[in-house]
C-alpha cells in the first residue's frame, strides 16, 4: 500500500502529539504506544521511498573519518605509507585504494570493511 503525502503529514503531526504521552514507563501494550509505533512505521516507509539516504562515497567516508579523528590528510598519508596527493586522490574519487591500502584505512580510520567495499 502506497502512503500518500497527506497520510505522511498526518502521521508526522500525530507523532508530535504522542511523543510527550509515551514515556519509558509506558507499557508497549498501551494504546498510545501502539499508535506511536504504527505512525512511526508510516513515516519511516514514506521517507524510505521519497527521501532515501544515499550511501556515502569512499571519499566521503575517508574525509569524515579523518575529521572525526582530528587528523590531516598528510598524517593519514604517512600512516598509510602513501603520498598526501594519493590520499587526496582517494577522497576526490580520482583513484581507488588497493586492497592493502583499503585494509589499512579500515584499521586506521575505524571504517567498516563493508563500507569500504560499498556494500
Amino acid at each position: 500500500m502506497e502512503i500518500s503525502k497527506q497520510q505522511y503529514e498526518y502521521a508526522l503531526n500525530r507523532i508530535e502529539e504522542l511523543l510527550p504521552q509515551v514515556t519509558d514507563e509506558t507499557l508497549a501494550t498501551e494504546a498510545s504506544a501502539i499508535e506511536l509505533s504504527i505512525v512511526s512505521d508510516v513515516v519511516e516507509n514514506y521517507e524510505k521511498i521519497h527521501y532515501p539516504i544515499e550511501k556515502p562515497s569512499l571519499g566521503e567516508l575517508i574525509s569524515l573519518s579523518i575529521e572525526e579523528r582530528g587528523m590531516t590528510q598528510k598524517q593519514l598519508a604517512k600512516e598509510l605509507g602513501v603520498s598526501p596527493s594519493r590520499v587526496n586522490d582517494y577522497i576526490s574519487g580520482r583513484s581507488e585504494p588497493t586492497l592493502r591500502i583499503a585494509r589499512a584505512l579500515c584499521i586506521i580510520l575505524g571504517i567498516a570493511p563493508t563500507a569500504i567495499l560499498g556494500m
